[in-house]
């Protein structure tokens, strides 16, 4: 009876765990992509420099995209470093040529094209191999939040609680690749060999 007990536990523990790859959310999210690469909905952002653009204009190129709000002075800050570490890793010859950064707001309320600015020129964000945007549209965002999986909860002070992450899409526009914010010079190379 015990070993049924255990083979029916450890039958369900794999089955639960995707083949012992994912124990939490965040790791099945990850492993998930790497299997599948998703396509993502459209979406018009608006950059630091009240310029429209759209992530089908990165097409053919890899491009790392981080979620933030310019008030956060916790993970977000560490999202910037990282962005900043990536950026400084990439051979200059690739960055706008085959490689670029975006940093995608979620607060549409607050973060207009001024804010933006503020935040692109804390962490160097030139405007052009590496943005900051929004998405002006709410209905838009949404889709593109839930397309990334990205969860953002107000936090009852006026800011947000939110899960971070590192994100790659590859050449074909799909979302291929999700890493650790704390590791930001291993997903550069990562990203790379993509």
């Amino acid at each position: 009876m015990a070993a049924l007990v255990t083979l029916l536990g450890t039958g369900g523990l794999w089955w639960g765990s995707d083949g012992f790859a994912a124990f939490t959310a965040e790791s099945a999210r990850r492993a998930h992509i790497l299997r599948a690469p998703r396509a993502l909905p459209p979406a018009l952002l608006e950059d630091q420099d009240g310029r429209t653009f759209s992530l089908h204009d990165y097409r053919g190129k890899l491009l790392a995209i981080e979620f933030i709000y310019t008030r956060c002075s916790t993970i977000c800050r560490t999202l910037g470093m990282s962005f900043k570490q990536i950026r400084d890793r990439i051979p200059a010859q690739a960055l706008g040529r085959d490689f670029a950064l975006l940093t995608i707001s979620f607060d549409t309320r607050s973060d207009d094209p001024a804010r933006l600015k503020a935040y692109a020129n804390a962490y160097g964000a030139d405007g052009k191999d590496w943005r900051v945007a929004r998405v002006p549209d709410a209905a838009q965002l949404k889709r593109l939040l839930d397309a990334f999986g990205i969860v953002v909860v107000p936090d009852g002070l006026g800011g947000f609680e939110h899960n971070a992450a590192l994100h790659l899409l590859g050449r074909d526009g799909r979302l291929a690749l999700i890493g650790d914010i704390d590791q930001p010079l291993a997903f550069a190379d990562q990203a790379a060999r993509w």
